[in-house]
């Protein structure tokens, strides 16, 4: 009887030749396991265009906003030609509220905005408050007309800072809040088409908010107004660029607040000093940072009804604000998705 040695056996696929039997049976696991040239090319591919789009968002994104050191003082009545040192929102509050204004060009619409504002403020009793006007680089003496307005109400404290150029409302707005004195900060725009009173509503809003002075936004909104004649007599194209926008809101996080534009907006001291040291953005978009720079914060964001209407003299090109308002809305959520922008939670707040 003649015994055999067993076979070995043949991977499928492998050489049948004896010569290259036993090295293909121990090659091929290797060779299997290693990428191949076409896997190698794609991951360059892939990572060349990371690489891109990364260097594209650095270079489109805005650089930091550089405050220069005439623009950390401010005039007033008591001093109009000796600029004195704002108080830094780092420090404790010294009054319950600061209202900050930005105004680029608003000799004609801040008088009657100013009007109604410390009439109503003076009518509160008990009340402490400061009107902080940011003159953004204005080209028609607006600080001059600030100043004869800090004149002609000496028992308010109105203070103006004029910034040396034009960085924009968003940028405005910023500046303001850094240097606010009050527990609780509203911006409110110079033209006035947010009605003074509401403040009230905002006000209670957040006693139930944040009954502290805890964190807190509250966003004056005119969702309710947009089948009202206020907003029926806009122009087709505006109306039609408002509803695009909600439609981008919704998609870059900010689509539970019904009306990020409002430009009254009241802030609790805490919330300010953690939103506004993170805010990027010095264009008309700034409002979708602040409320997406609160979300990432959760810091509690309430809306609430106020009254408004349209004041002529805007100085807003739509189609072009619009294109822009694209590019820094893809920008600012870009950012804070790659963790380039991102904001500190106050080191008061415990979990």
């Amino acid at each position: 009887m003649i015994l055999r040695s067993p076979r070995q056996p043949v991977l499928r696929g492998s050489s049948t030749h004896q010569a290259g039997r036993s090295s293909c049976l121990y090659t091929l696991p290797l060779c299997l396991c290693q990428p191949s040239h076409y896997t190698s090319t794609l991951l360059i591919l892939f990572g060349g265009i990371a690489f891109s789009l990364y260097l594209a968002l650095v270079i489109w994104s805005p650089s930091p906003i550089i405050t220069h050191d005439s623009e950390k003082k401010y005039r007033s009545h008591a001093s109009p030609k000796k600029p004195l040192p704002l108080t830094p929102l780092a420090d404790p509050s010294s009054v319950d509220l600061t209202i900050v204004v930005p105004a680029y060009n608003e000799t004609e619409r801040l008088p009657v905005m100013m009007a109604s504002t410390i009439a109503h403020l003076t009518s509160q009793k008990g009340r402490t408050f400061e009107i902080l006007i940011v003159d953004d680089g204005s080209t028609d003496g607006t600080s001059d007309t600030a100043l004869k307005l800090a004149a002609e109400y000496p028992k308010c404290d109105i203070r103006v800072v004029t910034l040396e150029k034009n960085i924009g409302k968003g940028g405005a707005v910023r500046h303001g809040m850094l240097y606010a004195s009050g527990e609780r900060l509203l911006m409110a725009d110079a033209d006035g088409a947010s009605r003074i009173e509401d403040l009230e509503a905002l006000w209670k809003t957040m006693d139930g908010l944040a009954p502290n002075n805890g964190d807190a936004v509250v966003v004056g909104s005119r969702a309710h107004l947009v089948k009202s004649e206020a907003v029926v007599k806009r122009s087709f194209l505006r109306n039609v660029l408002m509803y695009g926008l909600h439609t981008i809101l919704r998609i870059v996080g900010v689509g539970h607040i019904r009306d990020t534009q409002c430009g009254f907006k009241l802030f609790s001291r805490s919330a300010a000093q953690q939103i506004f040291p993170a805010q990027h953005l010095p264009t008309w978009i700034f409002d979708v940072e602040l409320l997406l720079l609160a979300k990432q914060l959760r810091i509690p964001v309430a809306e609430v009804p106020i009254e408004w209407h349209e004041v002529a003299g805007s100085k807003l090109n739509v189609m072009t604000a619009s294109l822009q308002m694209l590019r820094d809305l893809l920008i600012v959520r870009a950012n804070h998705l790659v963790g380039r922008w991102k904001a500190e939670p106050s080191k008061q707040k415990t979990d």
